[in-house]
């Protein structure tokens, strides 16, 4: 729905709340209209019910709602002396309707000072752990959200195993789209696997579908933050029709909501009005070749002649034990006797190997230009491939471009799918809403993201551009370190030298765990000591 929709929608509900409400309203002494009016009849019901004000606001956020509702209901019953098990039950499960019920035919009387604590050791716990829920969905929403790189594609400025904070604050948090689903869940519900959220994924039916027009419009508050050139980015991955994430299983009908698309952590390398190249593997911006922040460490693959051939497991070994040694962490193929294939090595590794003992040569392997690479847009336009693409120009916001047979491939999925419009080619003519057309006017920012592990990274030259509506955080944090997390926990090791580390920044990592662990036991000290100090008095 549109937000004229959404707005014709509430009233509705506010409709129904007041004709469901107001003899309620008349018992508690306020007046029947209060219960029609919106926003201000639920501030109302806030004092009805002896709940703080800000519940109104908890109300309105997607997703918290779901929970703060119902509690409302079952809120609004005990305050008319309906506080049993059963009652809380059927406000439930009638959704809200049971109120009807206490409205028109039950004989109910108002409790001004009614006990807010809940009778049973069970209730508090229950209303607890709800709040837990509430107040650690809105910081996971709308602040901060944990994050674990599971691939290589961004090695050595950030590990598999590395446990992130992201922040939503940095380009502006972005409202959920997905209005009914599990808290804090984002595809899949752990244990029973079953989908979080409520939606018709089928890509014929997603535009039409009931269910689906509960979504909400694109809204994101404002950020301290513009996205910047060479910026680490966690976004939800643009042509994500993963079936499964576990098994990664793609099916192109299948269909996601934005904010329920896998997420993907890469490297921004084009910003919006950018005209990006990559050459041999290196990125140009408007002819000028891509310099990276200080912690970073492009990577390609290399084979490895030797002079004499390793013959035995333990020559294997050794040879793993030297990578090792020198910074190539990767599992490396052996394909004969006298050749390996390391699929991401840095420069400076690859110095430290060229002078060991018994290294007859070593050639970078990178596609040649010109050789066709199945890669975005994959048509027989563009021979490009991951080490040879481009240039392609990066939309902008109010920008036009114009179009024509040969360049629709580059911004079809754009105008179509992320611009929402519905886009053909009959012959050699465009059309655009079944308009002709021969140029097009973007309405956001596009952005270019790649992974600095250049062979081993699935990123924009696979799938396109990353629209601005689909990013939502910036990395900043790595408050935990685990190398070797997927291969069992007794093969875990922690890194010491990242936990509690910044993302970005300039020199060697510093390690704040030391004064965080110092500051968290000064105010535990401190409180104690104060604790003490009122008992005396």
């Amino acid at each position: 729905m549109n937000w004229t929709q959404w707005f014709i929608f509430l009233i509705i509900l506010q409709v129904i709340h007041g004709l469901g409400t107001w003899k309620l309203y008349v018992k508690a002494g306020r007046k029947a209209w209060e219960a029609f009016v919106p926003v201000y009849n639920a501030v109302v019901l806030m004092k009805i019910i002896s709940r703080p004000w800000w519940w109104v606001i908890l109300m309105f956020l997607p997703i918290v709602n779901l929970i703060m509702i119902p509690a409302a209901w079952v809120e609004t019953a005990r305050a008319f002396g309906k506080d049993t098990k059963l009652d809380s039950l059927l406000c439930i499960v009638t959704l809200g309707f049971y109120l009807y019920y206490l409205n028109y035919i039950a004989d109910v009387n108002y409790i001004e000072n009614r006990k807010l604590k809940p009778k049973t050791s069970a209730g508090e716990w229950i209303t607890s752990i709800l709040f837990a829920i509430v107040a650690a969905t809105i910081v996971h929403t709308y602040f901060f959200q944990p994050f674990v790189i599971p691939s290589s594609s961004l090695e050595k400025s950030l590990l598999v195993g590395d446990f992130l904070i992201v922040s939503k604050l940095h380009y502006g948090p972005r409202a959920p789209m997905t209005t009914v689903g599990a808290p804090m869940v984002h595809d899949t519900i752990p244990v029973i696997g079953k989908k979080s959220y409520l939606y018709n994924d089928n890509f014929e039916e997603r535009k039409t579908s009931w269910i689906n027009k509960l979504q909400l419009p694109y809204f994101r508050l404002p950020g301290f933050e513009t996205i910047e050139r060479n910026d680490i980015i966690v976004f939800n991955q643009p042509a994500d029709t993963l079936l499964d994430m576990n098994k990664f299983t793609p099916d192109r009908n299948y269909y996601k909501p934005i904010d329920k698309k896998t997420n993907l952590v890469k490297r921004c390398v084009g910003v919006a009005g950018d005209t990006l190249e990559i050459r041999n593997g290196y990125v140009f911006i408007n002819g000028v070749q891509n310099k990276l922040p200080p912690r970073s460490h492009l990577q390609f693959s290399y084979e490895v002649s030797l002079d004499k051939p390793h013959t035995t497991q333990g020559d294997q070994n050794r040879f793993f034990e030297l990578l090792k040694k020198i910074d190539i962490t990767d599992r490396n193929i052996l394909i004969a006797n006298d050749k390996y294939i390391i699929s991401a090595a840095t420069k400076e590794a690859i110095a430290q190997l060229k002078i060991q003992p018994n290294i007859k040569s070593i050639e970078p392997i990178k596609s040649a230009p010109g050789e066709n690479g199945n890669i975005f847009p994959r048509t027989a336009n563009y021979n490009w491939n991951v080490d040879n693409f481009g240039p392609i120009w990066i939309p902008k916001a109010g920008a036009t471009v114009n179009l024509d047979i040969e360049n629709i491939a580059l911004y079809k999925r754009a105008i179509g799918e992320y611009e929402d419009h519905n886009i053909v080619t009959r012959g050699n003519q465009i059309f655009i809403d079944d308009q002709p057309a021969t140029s097009y006017t973007f309405k956001q920012d596009y952005y270019w993201a790649m992974g600095d592990n250049r062979h081993n990274s699935i990123d924009s030259r696979y799938w396109g551009f990353v629209p601005y509506n689909h990013v939502f955080g910036k990395p900043v944090f790595i408050w935990m370190s685990i190398d070797g997390i997927n291969d069992g926990m007794k093969n875990w090791s922690f890194r010491w030298d990242r936990i509690f580390t910044t993302v970005s920044g300039s020199g060697e990592r510093t390690s704040y765990l030391i004064p965080f662990l110092a500051l968290i036991l000064g105010i535990t000290f401190f409180n104690k000591w104060r604790q003490k100090k009122k008992a005396k008095t």
